[in-house]
């Protein structure tokens, strides 16, 4: 059984899984992740439509979400910059420096993510399907095991 069938509280990150960017984010994470349970689905998959059925804020976002205790009575998300300082606190070591953008203001933080994120399929591309992880950590990808 792997650490991340055996962690179902582990965390999620819900990423575009046709953004080139957004799969060399994932791909850097899963390089870098000395737990090895962070896990991942993508925005269009069964699992995300269930966190965002528990939480109506997030009805038709189009970007990274970071869930907390999935499935958890005390489940929660973040989006966009925050998200992304959940994954760099998650990461530990010097990835942690990237915490210090919490001094810039929410709003701030996101305009950036927003000004970036509309130019993410130009900056990166766009798959026509979302790609297949390798089989070392295919289970740690919930869109073909959820449901």
């Amino acid at each position: 059984m792997s650490a991340t069938q055996s962690l179902p509280n582990a965390p999620v990150l819900l990423y575009d899984g046709v953004c080139g960017v957004c799969n060399s984010v994932v791909r850097t994470i899963l390089r870098f992740d000395r737990c090895g349970t962070l896990r991942f689905a993508s925005l269009d998959s069964d699992f995300a439509r269930d966190v965002f059925s528990r939480h109506p804020q997030l009805e038709g976002v189009d970007t990274v979400v970071f869930v907390r205790d999935p499935a958890q009575a005390d489940e929660a998300v973040d989006m966009r910059s925050a998200a992304l300082l959940q994954v760099a606190a998650y990461l530990g070591g010097w990835w942690k420096l990237a915490l210090a953008a919490y001094v810039i203001p929410p709003a701030v933080r996101d305009w950036l993510y927003e000004r970036f994120a509309a130019s993410r399929y130009r900056v990166g591309g766009r798959y026509d399907t979302c790609p297949l992880p390798t089989a070392e950590v295919r289970s740690r990808f919930l869109d073909a095991t959820h449901g």
